[in-house]
This record gives structure tokens, sequence and C-alpha cells, in this order.
């Protein structure tokens, strides 16, 4: 079993090219059904989850491969999806 502030120390690292991601920020959990459903990780030039546009990576849990004592080695063939977090004024603009 991996608690969550164990889970957000580890690197995650793209298994296709070699390429690290960063750590893990946050994750999407499925409350209906009790799981996971992916991992953020905070977008280029991020520090701690700040000082950035608000892009995040957001993995798909079942592209993760191996979760190891130091690292998560994930398979991103795919351009990741990219989660802008909207400001309030975006919900007023409909």
């Amino acid at each position: 079993m991996v608690k969550i502030s164990d889970f957000q120390t580890k690197e995650v690292v793209n298994i296709l090219d070699g390429k690290r991601l960063g750590q893990i920020s946050d994750l999407e959990i499925d409350l209906r059904h009790g799981r996971v459903e992916a991992i953020v990780v905070p977008g280029p030039g991020k520090f701690l989850g700040f000082f950035s546009s608000g892009n995040d990576y957001v993995i798909p849990w079942r592209n993760i491969v191996k979760i190891g004592k130091d690292v998560v080695l994930v398979r991103v063939e795919e351009t990741l999806r990219v989660d802008v977090k909207s400001s309030p004024e975006d919900e007023y603009r409909s």
C-alpha cells in the first residue's frame, strides 16, 4: 500500500523516451467507485505547483507501468492531456 504523501515524492518518468516529467502534485479520484483515475504532474515551468500559467499534465492511471521506491514509470505515447485550470471569470462568460 502507498500513502499519498509518499506517492507525491516520487519522480515521474516516461519509459518511451526517458523524459522526466516531474513529481506528482495531485490525483484525480473517482469517488463513486473509490479508485484513482489519473495522476497530475505540474506542467513545464511550475515550481511545487506554483508560478506558471496553470497547465498540468494529467496521466491516466492505466498508463502507469510501475511504481518503484523512488520513481513512477509511465507509458505516454500520445500527447498528454493538459488540464488548464479555469478562473472564476470563465464561468460567467458562457
